[in-house]
């Protein structure tokens, strides 16, 4: 059985974005608001899933995320409006 790959988006405190890529959503944002995830989110809590995407492989997970971090904070945006928060709570609550 394949494992899968995520990129996702967090909304930190003060508006800015953060990329990353993990297997389990919901535990890497704990670690992250927890003040253990990133050194860039830690002075930033709490921060706020926003977008996420599954990958079938690593490789092709960290391009995704090589390409997002070089779009303008505009791209950014117009990609997380396109995606329904239904999903986001349903990711969540399911989860935990």
């Amino acid at each position: 059985m394949a494992v899968s790959w995520y990129l996702y988006i967090l909304r930190c405190r003060d508006g800015s974005f953060y990329v990353g890529v993990t297997r389990d959503v919901r535990e890497r944002l704990s670690r992250h608001n927890s003040g253990k995830g990133a050194k860039y989110t830690r002075a930033r809590r709490p921060c706020e899933l926003m977008y996420f995407e599954e990958h079938e492989s690593e490789s092709s997970v960290r391009r995704r995320e090589r390409e997002i971090k070089g779009w303008r904070r505009e791209k950014k945006i117009a990609l997380m409006d396109g995606f329904p928060s239904s999903i986001i709570d349903d990711l969540l609550r399911i989860s935990g």
